[in-house]
């Protein structure tokens, strides 16, 4: 899912995610509510917060204390001594730290505070194809090479493979053409910054100062052109041209990082995989292969996921994860720059859960899966583990129903009920009432289970910094977070109640159909879920709470 959310169609105005200011004039990287908000209290508040502080209190207002839960973040890497992170950051207590053997005979050596799927003995794997484009170049010689009889025969025996192609044929074509413009027009926008600047003469950006430049060339009228739906914009208009160039250039920068890899990522010639890994990638079996690497060489993703769910205030920054004061970080390397290969999210599945994840995020998608199989096969070995696994719904603004975003816990669009009951879907909400699904985010009543905040979301990111980011990548974590404060307290629940605690008690709205969106038509709510869980299903036999055990006997007698 990693996916930068550029509202970036020239002509139609620009969206700058990062020079956004807040109520007061403060902006974003001063504003310590901004930077907290998804924490916030609906109650009291009335902004669609999770309630994290008032969970812990009624928690240990029960007398409960709580147990360490490992949470696995199969993402791009993770920053495992950012300052914000490390002291929640899970060892493997059966590993010695660099002396090259595999000490717990787990096939993975020196797996300290993880696992790297998608590196090898001498690099990791950075940009990687779509998997559109890896569907395409594997099928396109099997159903449309040059002998038509053959091409028909295969069609006729390989009818799902042959749906598949077709599938993925269409997003590959459209995608790589809608990549090559847009990479196009951003390197066109880049390029003007310097003419921009030069003739706003040291002014202010308003429609009227730029009204009055006159072109005389052709690269000075695409400057004005930029400049006049740039001068439209709420959060550019007034700018001085100091401020108005550094928030360009910050997300030309954010946009050209993002189109510019998809040169490779939809190149049917480009594979890293056998050069990089060197496993045998067609064999679903191998598990013993990759490196310690947890970091990799692009973990601002990761991190950041990592700090919403455990992350701890350090220095002057007071962001903290939701289940900073339970959770322990386990960075299991899955996610390159393009599609994550669904060989490798089985093993990470697998990995996590034998190494003792109680919860697993998987912020990521595709629309196409080859080996779908093979992860529903560890969606279930998860299941029969007691495994919790938090999925992101996806960033297309669809209906998943009509546009699949795997791996996905429905095996048809048409079943009633998932294959599993261990898989918890989550979409991103806002803290704005009157738009409280974001934007991006995709949505159905039945294959998406909650909503959690996703928009505006301060955490950690590399060389120690923070950023803000969006995305439903931002809201599952969330949601992994609340999960790992219930199963904290209460190590009884099954991930089936940990779900049906966070799904019944969710703040509903039915603004703009809200309610249409998810299965709790609304944003979770942990405190709500503690209360849910400890009247519902909790047992008494929490570590070491006497307390709680007297008063379920109290309840039992009664």
């Amino acid at each position: 899912m990693k996916k930068v959310l550029l509202a970036a169609v020239f002509l139609a105005g620009f969206s700058f995610s990062y020079a956004q200011e807040a109520e007061g004039g403060v902006g974003p990287k001063e504003d310590k509510d901004l930077m907290t908000w998804y924490h916030k209290d609906f109650a009291t508040t009335k902004v669609y917060g999770v309630n994290t502080e008032n969970a812990y209190k009624f928690l240990e207002s029960k007398g409960l204390k709580p147990k360490t839960v490992i949470v696995g973040v199969l993402d791009s890497g993770v920053q495992v001594d950012h300052p914000g992170l490390a002291k929640n950051v899970w060892t493997n207590p059966n590993e010695v730290p660099g002396n090259g053997k595999d000490d717990d005979g787990n096939g993975y050596i020196d797996d300290i505070h993880g696992w790297n799927f998608i590196g090898g003995k001498n690099a990791d794997i950075d940009i990687d194809n779509m998997e559109v484009t890896r569907v395409v170049k594997k099928y396109k010689p099997v159903f449309e090479g040059d002998d038509s009889a053959k091409n028909k025969a295969n069609q006729a025996k390989m009818p799902e493979e042959f749906a598949m192609y077709m599938k993925a044929k269409e997003l590959f074509t459209k995608k790589s053409v809608e990549a090559r413009q847009s990479f196009q027009m951003y390197t066109m926008i880049n390029d003007a910054i310097p003419t921009m600047v030069k003739l706003l003469n040291g002014k202010p950006l308003t429609p009227e100062n730029v009204a009055a430049i006159k072109p005389t060339e052709q690269k000075e009228a695409i400057a004005v052109n930029i400049l006049t739906q740039a001068a439209q914009n709420p959060e550019l208009k007034g700018k001085s041209v100091a401020e108005f160039e550094k928030s360009i250039r910050s997300e030309m920068k954010e946009a050209l990082d993002y189109f510019g890899p998809q040169s490779k990522q939809y190149d049917l010639d480009y594979d890293p995989r056998k050069e990089i890994v060197g496993d045998n990638y067609d064999d679903y079996s191998e598990k013993a292969y990759g490196n310690n690497h947890y970091e990799g060489p692009d973990a601002e993703h990761g991190t950041h996921v990592a700090g919403i769910i455990a992350g701890l205030p350090n220095g002057k920054e007071v962001q903290y994860g939701v289940a900073s004061k339970v959770a322990k970080i386990m960075s299991v390397r899955t996610v390159p720059n393009g599609d994550e290969r669904d060989k490798d999210v089985a093993n990470a599945i697998r990995y996590a859960v034998d190494n003792g994840a109680k919860v697993l995020n998987m912020s990521f998608g595709k629309p196409v899966s080859p080996g779908k199989n093979v992860v529903w096969d560890a969606f279930k070995y998860a299941q029969d583990k007691g495994v919790l696994l938090v999925k992101a719904a996806g960033n297309e603004n669809e209906d998943v129903a009509e546009h699949l975003a795997y791996p996905t816990n429905f095996k048809n669009v048409t079943d009633e009920k998932p294959f599993v009951n261990n898989v918890l879907v989550v979409g991103a909400s806002t803290n704005d009432n009157n738009a409280l699904r974001a934007s991006f985010s995709n949505f159905n009543k039945k294959m998406v289970n909650v909503f959690a905040p996703g928009q505006e979301i301060y955490s950690t990111v590399p060389h120690n910094e923070y950023k803000y980011l969006q995305g439903t990548s931002m809201a599952s974590p969330v949601v992994a977070g609340a999960a790992a404060v219930l199963l904290a307290y209460m190590p009884n629940l099954t991930p089936a109640q940990i779900i049906e605690s966070l799904v019944k008690t969710s703040n509903v709205s039915s603004a703009n159909q809200f309610g249409d969106f998810s299965q709790a038509g609304g944003v979770i709510d942990l405190k709500k879920a503690a209360e849910y869980a400890y009247a519902n299903f909790y047992n008494g036999k929490s570590a070491g709470s006497k307390k709680a055990e007297k008063s379920v006997k109290k309840k039992v007698k009664k």
